[in-house]
């Protein structure tokens, strides 16, 4: 299936469980789905799971929060619809490679630019963002790493602060590169 196609339903499937997925059997439903297509997919077990234990780290708490906040229905769904948006996010990156993915959206996007949609910059600025996720998570392991050789406990602004410090960098050192490439001129 072409790139653009699996976006256009990726789209569609996450404004669907967002929307219309309310319960938690909904929610397990569309978990489900996601998961036998990662079988069809033939995705191994073990690359599918070292691509969907990070978000938990954010998801759990955050579900957490919400069921103290409201109830725990409302947590469980919100957990799977946005677990279950994120699986089928993953697989797309797992069986596309960035540059079909690019290619096919900037296709997409071509008609567009008669209307002066800056169709270039768009695609930039989304394989930019694809090929610097792993980039994050990276940064994020050697912030871990660091606090376990110095047998630090866990600390939010012991993670948060370089982790934070090592983005901005980045991304001031990525924006210097395209300014002085012309890019945006």
């Amino acid at each position: 299936m072409k790139p653009s196609h699996k976006i256009g339903l990726l789209m569609v499937f996450v404004l669907v469980t967002s929307v219309a997925f309310r319960t938690i059997a909904l929610g397990l439903v569309a978990v489900a789905i996601i998961a036998v297509l990662y079988v069809v997919a033939r995705i191994p077990y073990r690359v599918a799971l070292s691509q969907l234990w990070p978000p938990l780290l954010i998801l759990v708490p955050l579900a957490a929060f919400q069921w103290w906040a409201k109830d725990f229905t409302y947590a469980a769904t919100m957990f799977l619809t946005i677990f279950a948006a994120m699986m089928a996010a993953f697989l797309l990156t797992l069986t596309s490679t960035v540059d079909a993915i690019m290619e096919s959206l900037e296709d997409s996007l071509r008609p567009l630019a008669r209307f002066g949609v800056p169709v270039d910059t768009i695609s930039l600025a989304m394989a930019l963002t694809i090929r610097l996720i792993p980039l994050m998570f990276e940064t994020v392991y050697e912030v871990l790493d660091a606090r376990k050789a110095r047998g630090a406990g866990f600390s939010p602004t012991a993670f948060g602060t370089p982790v934070l410090i090592r983005s901005i960098r980045r991304a001031r050192a990525i924006g210097e590169a395209l300014q002085a490439r012309g890019v945006g001129d």
